[in-house]
């Protein structure tokens, strides 16, 4: 069986190289600010909506829903900037007690009684924690470095 050596200009199949950045450094640096902030957004309105539960939308509820939004998108960012310098385990664990309180306070919003609330909050964190510790246990290394 023959197979063609390959040249210095081609890419043997074992040769490892990152994905080409499609978007531009300043793409990067408005995502940096607009995701965060459209999902605090978006989180703000689910609090507001699960609060006033189908009922009329008050002064009250509005504020709730922009306190919120405001809280989630500035804990976000701070996660977002503060957690790539952890070790896998607590990068993991840090995004695990943010979405776990999360979803607590969202389904607390529902009326729901706070043993509920806790033990949805605990089912989620645990989903999230066996998802992220998964993911950064095979792209990183035990020091927190990308493996590429």
């Amino acid at each position: 069986m023959a197979h063609a050596a390959p040249t210095s200009g081609m890419r043997t199949p074992s040769a490892r190289s990152r994905t080409p950045d499609v978007f531009s450094e300043r793409t990067h640096r408005i995502a940096a600010w607009a995701v965060p902030v459209t999902l605090g957004l978006v989180y703000g309105y689910w609090v507001a909506a699960n609060n006033r539960s189908g009922g009329p939308i008050t002064g009250w509820n509005v504020l709730l829903g922009f306190v919120s939004a405001i809280v989630f998108a500035a804990l976000y960012m701070g996660l977002s900037a503060l957690a790539p310098h952890m070790r896998r385990e607590l990068h993991a664990l840090m995004w695990t007690a943010f979405a776990g309180c999360a979803f607590g306070f969202v389904y607390s919003q529902t009326d729901a009684s706070v043993l509920r609330s806790t033990g949805m909050a605990l089912v989620v964190a645990a989903a999230v924690f066996a998802t992220l510790f998964y993911r950064y246990y095979t792209h990183e290394d035990a020091q927190g470095h990308r493996i590429r």
